[in-house]
């Protein structure tokens, strides 16, 4: 797909001025964002915007103005751009408020908490003309865009198979928080997402979801393990083991390096498999058969290497490109629409013991447009 640059409401950042971003929520994320844009040349936080007390203190600790509500910081500090890191519940109402406003947006994902008010975010944004970034910074990653590349250039000739795995345990006292313990809140939606962008990013579009959740382990509400089939687009099937109560290195957190949170495997935890060899990730090895392709042939690993680069500090400076009109959006809303309405399919395919179709997406106006 293609598509050109945003516009930007027919507003123009100069060349030699900072983009300024707002952030409009200081939770972990929030805050992640305003340390990373101070590792960022050309752009600078304008604002932190946040009712929480300890949000206040964040912004006066690095000089930077807060505001308690959105409203409040429209009226007194125009940004260039919103960052919306608030709870996944405002995520609509923020962004809304931003394009009224005339604002492009950052929103961290998922875009919104169902696909219905997802859409009303996104037709908002293309009646306005104004571009909508979702924040599935993983594509930004060097480690994707040369594994995309690859692919795309048929070194693996055609995909056949993709599995992935997201293992790892969540410790005991990151569910004193009640909600996280609820339908909604568990490693489906909140970690799931991501892998399930890179892999509509890598292989394509899903359309169609089979799915078996269980909570044995902890007997809580919401799911703590996950078995499922996707079927693709172009005709590859895939398969994706989730679980946060397991003890393992198989999962992005753990592999890929990119937080320095968690401590770095060497491990692996997507494989890509295609008629003329198979791609590992996060560690990017192709397997290829030396001569024929032949399992009786010898089969050897080529890696290829990238510089390691962080994904959240090549988001920010995308976003400030699109902004400018330099750059259409990586991830677009309609990518994250589409994102989450896979992830919706995912629970209700949990839900009904069935194989559940997506809807069939068709361009227009080089946008994903639904078509029910």
């Amino acid at each position: 797909m293609t598509s050109e640059p945003a516009n930007t409401g027919g507003r123009q950042v100069p060349d030699h001025t900072p983009t300024r971003l707002a952030i409009a929520g200081a939770g972990l994320i929030g805050r992640r964002h305003a340390e990373i844009i101070g590792q960022c040349d050309g752009v600078e936080v304008a604002s932190i915007t946040d009712p929480d007390l300890s949000a206040r203190r964040f912004a006066a600790e690095r000089a930077i103005p807060w505001y308690p509500s959105l409203s409040e910081m429209l009226a007194a500090n125009r940004p260039d751009g919103v960052i919306i890191a608030t709870p996944n519940q405002m995520h609509v109402a923020n962004g809304l408020e931003c394009i009224a406003a005339g604002l492009p947006i950052l929103v961290e994902k998922p875009i919104a908490s169902d696909t219905a008010s997802a859409r009303q975010l996104v037709d908002a944004a293309e009646q306005a003309r104004l571009p909508i970034l979702v924040g599935h910074h993983r594509r930004h990653n060097p480690l994707i865009q040369e594994a995309k590349r690859r692919i795309d250039a048929g070194e693996i000739g055609q995909t056949v198979a993709v599995h992935g795995s997201f293992w790892l345990y969540k410790p005991d006292d990151y569910f004193n928080v009640e909600w996280r313990t609820q339908p909604g809140a568990g490693p489906i939606l909140i970690n799931l997402i991501h892998d399930i962008d890179l892999l509509r990013h890598l292989v394509g579009e899903v359309v169609a979801v089979q799915a078996v959740t269980a909570n044995r382990t902890r007997g809580f509400a919401v799911e703590d393990t996950a078995a499922i089939i996707l079927t693709f687009a172009n005709g590859a099937l895939g398969t994706f083991s989730v679980s946060d109560a397991i003890v393992a290195p198989w999962s992005w957190e753990l592999t890929a390096g990119e937080n320095p949170a968690y401590d770095r495997t060497d491990q692996t935890c997507y494989t890509i498999g295609g008629t003329h060899g198979s791609l590992q990730l996060p560690n990017g090895r192709i397997w290829r058969h030396e001569g024929e392709r032949s399992w009786w042939s010898p089969i050897r690993s080529e890696p290829y290497t990238v510089g390691l680069e962080d994904p959240l500090v090549r988001q920010i400076h995308h976003f400030a490109q699109v902004i400018r009109g330099e750059a259409a959006p990586l991830v677009s809303g309609e990518e994250g629409l589409r994102t989450l309405q896979v992830i919706d399919t995912i629970q209700r395919a949990a839900a009904s013991g069935q194989q559940v179709r997506l809807p069939n997406p068709y361009i227009s106006q080089g946008h994903w447009q639904w078509q029910d």
